[in-house]
């Protein structure tokens, strides 16, 4: 467990995604934050070693938790949250883990293809860092870019 979130099976094919999601949107808009979907299954040996790498890895969780709000969106035999993927333009055409960044009201900002944060038989701690940060919501002000 990191952060309360099981790194081994953090997706629950039973969660009313909708809902939960609604929630985590108060929660960023709250905390000036945008939402981070990570999009897969405990069936996915790639989401697993993704969802273990930040939140075991210090600097990747720090990043993670500054700038976003995280939510595990389920897609199984089970339970595959269609009504939200079509939502959100068919993520699942990338292959899983995707990930979508949300502004704080929703809107969907940025769409994921986890296989260029790849690096060998795994995930590149600096490109997973460099995609926290170009999503990040000072990223996105235009503020962060005065002369």
């Amino acid at each position: 467990m990191a952060n309360g979130i099981d790194t081994t099976k953090p997706y629950n094919p039973n969660a009313n995604a909708k809902a939960d999601i609604d929630s985590v949107l108060k929660i960023a808009k709250q905390q000036n934050k945008h939402v981070l979907l990570m999009i897969g299954g405990n069936w996915c040996s790639w989401c697993i070693k993704f969802n273990k790498l930040v939140m075991l890895d210090a600097q990747l969780d720090s990043a993670l938790n500054t700038n976003y709000i995280l939510y595990h969106l389920n897609y199984s035999k089970e339970n595959k949250n269609k009504d939200l993927l079509a939502k959100y333009g068919f993520p699942q055409r990338f292959g899983f883990p995707v990930f979508i960044v949300l502004d704080a009201k929703g809107n969907r900002i940025h769409t994921q293809n986890s296989s260029y944060l790849e690096e060998g038989k795994g995930y590149s701690k600096t490109k997973i860092l460099e995609f926290f940060d170009n999503w990040s919501p000072r990223a996105l002000k235009a503020e962060s870019y005065k002369d």
